[in-house]
């Protein structure tokens, strides 16, 4: 009898056990605090984390990294860099980022204790997992190393599914190549209107909530001796949408997420993030039709740049394997 109990026992744990749901894929991480030491004559490469997602063929991801970074003891570049792969070989990788100053620096409290977001659309176009990690990306901008704390992060798939344009297209502007693309801002050349998109259909939408997150750089091109003659640049950024009507003419258009960015020399490249909701109209001719793009005016200063895309970034810390990222983009998400 006893033989006959634990053996039925041992029959009904083996179901239990097969019938365990299989383990998930992590869709968000958070990043370990942590002191980082970061060198100067190259990066310091570190992974914080990762997050997989399955994904269809025709389906859209929000990726969203953040990181909060301060208490350096001297002037120290903190870029927030993720990295997708997924089917097929396919990849994106975006980075933007900033100089953190030293905790000492007479600057606002905001240049020394940053956080730096990334953003962006994925679209492999094809079916299968894809993988993105985050990456912090540090150098001390002074000789011999320099530490700065981690003080929190994440990532995560902030939605799995966004809606693509008529075209089965992401509804999104940014490149990484060619590595290293920067636009000149100067009193001569002083106004871009990049990242933009071209005119693009959606299904019939309530709105889209669009983002244009720029990376602008003080003291471009560089003098050879470093030292720039003008120590900051300032610039007005704005992100404007537009809607079309049926026959072509403009709909509406928006701008309200504007701000006027102060670069300071010693900052170098600086964090511009935009956002603004955008309701629909139906009606007097207007279809779901869209643009977007990131106006920026050079006010004063500095000569500058916009970055669009990074020069060629090391794999790892110290590795000869080199990769491109975009930069300076942005996208929209219906609603």
């Amino acid at each position: 009898m006893k033989r006959r109990i634990l053996a039925a026992v041992v029959a009904g744990l083996a179901v239990l056990v097969s019938a365990a749901p299989p383990a998930q894929a992590a869709t968000s991480a958070t990043f370990t605090p942590r002191t980082v030491t970061s060198p100067h004559d190259t990066q310091y490469v570190a992974a914080l984390g990762s997050v997989e997602l399955p994904m269809t063929a025709t389906q859209t991801a929000y990726v969203y990294s953040t990181l909060r970074v301060n208490n350096a003891s001297n002037t120290t570049l903190a870029d927030n860099e993720v990295r997708c792969a997924g089917p097929g070989g396919w990849t994106k990788n975006e980075v933007l980022g900033q100089n953190v100053l030293i905790t000492t620096a007479d600057a606002p409290a905001s240049l020394r204790d940053i956080s730096v977001t990334t953003r962006f659309l994925v679209h492999p176009g094809a079916a299968g997992t894809v993988t993105c990690t985050t990456y912090l990306r540090s150098a001390n901008l002074g000789p011999g190393n320099s530490t700065m704390r981690l003080v929190s992060g994440e990532l995560k798939f902030a939605d799995t599914s966004v809606g693509n344009t008529t075209a089965g297209t992401p509804p999104q502007a940014d490149a990484d190549t060619p590595a290293g693309r920067v636009i000149a801002l100067n009193s001569a050349d002083n106004t871009t209107r990049e990242p933009a998109t071209e005119i693009f259909e959606t299904a019939p939408v309530t709105g889209l909530s669009v983002f244009g997150d720029m990376n602008l750089m003080a003291c471009y091109p560089e003098p050879a001796d470093y030292d720039c003659p003008v120590n900051e640049m300032t610039a007005k950024v704005t992100l404007f949408v537009n809607q079309w009507k049926a026959d072509g003419t403009l709909c509406k258009s928006d701008a309200s997420a504007t701000v006027t960015a102060v670069v300071r020399r010693d900052v170098h490249h600086l964090v511009v993030p935009l956002n603004t909701h955008f309701t629909a109209l139906t009606g007097n001719g207007c279809v779901p039709k869209f643009t977007f793009y990131v106006k920026t005016d050079w006010l004063s200063g500095s000569t500058g740049a916009a970055q669009i895309s990074s020069g060629l970034l090391p794999d790892s810390t110290s590795s000869t394997a080199k990769h491109p990222a975009a930069m300076s983009h942005a996208f929209a998400v219906t609603y």
